[in-house]
Formats: structure tokens, sequence, C-alpha cells
């Protein structure tokens, strides 16, 4: 029998999975686009009040110019006068006259006609009694004075009047309707308010988000300049624009980051002298408790200068910690240079192997050539000795702390692994924290370490983070932007 071959139909099995993925894909950006509508936004804020003020202006104007309906109509002196001369000419001929001012009448109304109910109107008389009458019009004529609106009411609506009187003695009376604060009901009614708000609205709100984000561009300058600042970085804002609003708040900004520069200043400088100044008794002592235990014969002195001498000790590591800490933090300290990171490393794990041979802990590098970063020769000692002693303190005795250099993504990448107990993942943040320290950790320390090496690495503009070594342990990975010309992949 001969074999045939199945044939596949594309995509008849990822099918579902392909439309389940394009559902999560669009739950996603409702979520996104349901974020940006409701969080909180300047631009937003300005741009609602633009179109709120918008339509507080048309309404206002709106308003104004339909509550005046044709009351504009009972000032127009030329048409009392049309209208008193064609009652005059037409006396003798009723017929033709009514069909003159009826075509009068509506030429009148014809601008009024869908803003007004009832519609303007005019009375004539002549010799005291009423020679013609427009639709609508009152089938008398009220006592009121001439050449002056007045207002009345006829049926229940409220109407004003004006009267003007030519030498023959024929009087035209106009009326015209009150709109007061019926206006609106008009408005809304007749369309003459929502339809050009609801089509000139959308047509604005692009000029209008333009225009907001345009004289928004000096906020946005500024934010991006505070962006690009390190932790350290206090200098004032290189803003210097002369925008009033602007100006005020960076000014503010300025003030205080000079406020929080001379307390951090002062701090730095009282903890460096005091350290200082420490490191004079605490070698003194240490170098008497050594001679008189030297000279001591009785067993339990000797035990009791011993605890001394531990403890001196410690204080004495403590002392320098916060020297290289006060160093690590103060801008400027140290002269930067071009620093071979495998260079470095070489120097600094052959200065620590005597502190490794005491513990039997073996010290292995694996460090890629030519990476280099600018930064402070010191500092860079300093964070490589801590992080590589709280290794071989905090890891087991006859184990072996792993000290890597690579480049990864333009960056060159420093790891330190131990084979010790490691930091539970809750407190990986807070041991950057100074003096603080896992309160399961029975090892003796001061816990500035991590709080040195996360100095030094903010102000080489790098990053350090905690992780979990792959046999067990602690993983220290440090990220150092390298010099330009050693960017690339290798």
């Amino acid at each position: 029998m001969k074999r045939r071959a199945a044939r596949r139909v594309p995509g008849r099995g990822a099918g579902p999975m392909a439309g389940m993925k394009m559902q999560l894909i669009g739950a996603s950006r409702l979520r996104d686009f349901t974020r940006a509508l409701t969080q909180p936004s300047l631009v937003r804020r300005l741009l609602i009040a633009q179109m709120l003020l918008l339509t507080l202006l048309w309404s206002a104007g709106a308003g104004y110019l339909l509550s005046q309906g044709a009351r504009p109509l009972l000032d127009t002196r030329k048409l009392y006068e049309t209208i008193n001369a064609i009652a005059d000419e037409l006396a003798d001929d009723p017929d033709r006259r009514q069909r003159v001012l009826d075509r009068a009448h509506e030429a009148i109304v014809e601008d009024y006609d869908a803003i007004n109910d009832p519609l303007p109107g005019f009375v004539v008389q002549q010799h005291g009694r009423i020679v013609y009458r427009s639709p609508k019009a009152p089938d008398f004529v009220p006592e009121g004075p001439l050449d002056t609106q007045f207002p009345l009411r006829l049926g229940g609506v409220a109407y004003v009047a004006k009267t003007m009187q030519a030498p023959s003695g024929t009087r035209t009376t106009m009326f015209a309707r009150n709109q007061g604060w019926n206006v609106f009901i008009t408005i809304y009614s007749k369309g003459f308010y929502l339809l050009p708000l609801l089509i000139s609205l959308p047509i604005l709100v692009v000029p209008a988000w333009l225009s907001i984000r345009l004289a928004m561009r000096p906020w946005s300058a500024v934010a991006r300049e505070m962006a690009r600042r390190g932790p350290q970085d206090l200098t004032p804002l290189a803003y210097r624009e002369g925008h009033r609003e602007l100006a005020v708040m960076v000014e503010a900004i300025n003030g205080w980051m000079r406020r929080v520069s001379d307390s951090s200043e002062r701090e730095r400088v009282f903890v460096a002298d005091a350290a200082h100044e420490l490191r004079t008794p605490l070698a003194a002592m240490l170098v008497n408790v050594e001679a008189l235990r030297a000279d001591a014969h009785d067993e339990r002195e000797r035990q009791l200068m011993a605890g001394v001498l531990s403890s001196g000790h410690r204080a004495s590591r403590m002392v320098n910690q916060l020297l290289r800490l006060m160093r690590s933090e103060a801008p400027g300290a140290e002269r930067r240079e071009r620093i071979r990171l495998d260079r470095l490393l070489q120097d600094r794990l052959a200065a620590l192997s005597p502190l490794a041979s005491a513990r039997s802990v073996e010290l292995e590098l694996a460090a890629a050539p030519d990476l280099c970063v600018e930064g402070q020769r010191g500092a860079l000692e300093s964070l490589v000795d801590n992080l590589v002693e709280n290794a071989v303190k905090y890891g087991p005795a006859g184990g072996t702390v792993r000290v890597g250099l690579r480049q990864a993504a333009g960056e060159a990448l420093v790891t330190v692994a131990d084979e010790g107990p490691g930091i539970p993942t809750a407190l990986r943040m807070r041991v950057f924290d100074r003096f603080f320290r896992d309160p399961a950790q029975r090892e003796p320390g001061s816990g500035l370490g991590l709080s040195i090496a996360r100095a030094v690495v903010e102000g080489l503009g790098g990053r350090i983070a905690l992780h979990d070594a792959p046999g067990g342990g602690l993983l220290v990975r440090v990220a150092l932007p390298m010099t330009r010309e050693e960017r690339g992949p290798r």
C-alpha cells in the first residue's frame, strides 16, 4: 500500500490560540485607553477649561442676541417713516394699501420667523382709527409715549412696543416679543444653541489641544531635564527662558535643591569629620590593648582583652566604611578617569586574598578584557571591596566567591556570587539603607557595605540589584555604563 502524505491546513490548529491572543491584546489596549482617560492630566484639564469657556461665551453671546429678538427693529426710524408714507399715499385706495403693507410686513418678518413666536407686527392709525393691522397684531393700540420703547402685555404675551407719528398725523405702532429668559427655550427648541456647539466643539478640540501642547513645551523641557538627573545631582536647573509662571516654579525647585544640597553637605562633613577624628583614638586603643594582652598572664584577662580587640576592630571597620560612604557621596571629590575593569578586579582580588585565605575561601575571576568605564578609581575600589568582603564574610568557610565581568547591551556587567544563605526577597531593597541588616544574620557588621556600593553605582549612572545565585547563595549584579569607544557588540 502507498502511504498518502497528510496535508496540513494552514492556520487550522492555531486559530483558537490566535483568537485568544487577539482578545488579550484588545483587552490590554482597552485597559490602557481607560487608564489614559481616568488618569488626571493637566492638558486635559486645560482643554476642558477652554471648551467650557467657549461654551459659556457662546451661551452668553447667543442668549444676548436672541433675547433682543426683534427689538432692534423698533429703533429703525426709516421703517416707521416708510410705513407712514405708504399709508398717507394710499389713503384713498384701501385695498392697495392693504396689499402693499402686507408685503412690507412679510419683508420685515422674513428674518425673524424662526426665532419669534408671535412674529413682530405693526398697526397703522389715521385720524384715531386703525387702518391696517398685521397678522397676530392686537386689535387695539395701547397708549404709550411717542418715539420710546415701552413694555406691555397682550394675551398673556410680553411685548415691547414703540409708536412714531408722521407730520400728517398718521401713527405706526410696532410690536416685538420681549424674549427675556424665555430665549433659552427658543434656543433649544429651534436648534440655535446645541447645533452650533455640536458642530464647532469637535472641530476646535484639535487646535486647542495643539495650542496647549505647544504652550506646555517649556514645562516638558524642565521635566526632561529633571528626569535625566541622577539622585546626587542637586545643581540648579538650566532653565533660562522668560516664562513668568514656569520661572517661579523653577526658582522654587532650585531653592529647594539648594537647601537639600546644603543640608546633605553639612551631614556629610559632620559624619566625615567625626569618623576621621575617631580613627586616631581607636587606633591608639587597639595598640594599647594589644600591648596589655601581650603582657597579661591570666587567661581570663586575655579573653576579655580579645573581646575588646574584636569590638575595637569592628568599630574601626565601621569608621572606615563611614569615610568611604562620605567620599562616594561627595560630588567631584576625586578626578574621574578611564578605568579598565578587568585590571581593577584583578588588583582588588589580590589585595583581598588574605581576608579570603583566613576563611579558606577561594576567589575566582572570569573577566572579559578591555572593558572600560569613566569614574573615580577610589570609588570603584570601594565598590569592589565591599561586595567581595561581604561575599567572603557571609559565605561559608571553605566556599567559593565567583566574580565575573562581561559586556551586555552596551554596559559592563560585574557580578559577585557567594554560596551563603542569601537575603530574603522581601529585604533586598531595604538592605541598601544605611545601618540596616537582615535580622536573621548572626555575623557582625555595620550595615554600610551595600549602602556604599549603591552610592558608588548611582554616582556612575549605573544599576545594582540582588538575585539568587544559580548554585545557591546571593548574586550581586552591577551594570555600569561603558566609555563610548568601548561600546558595541563583541
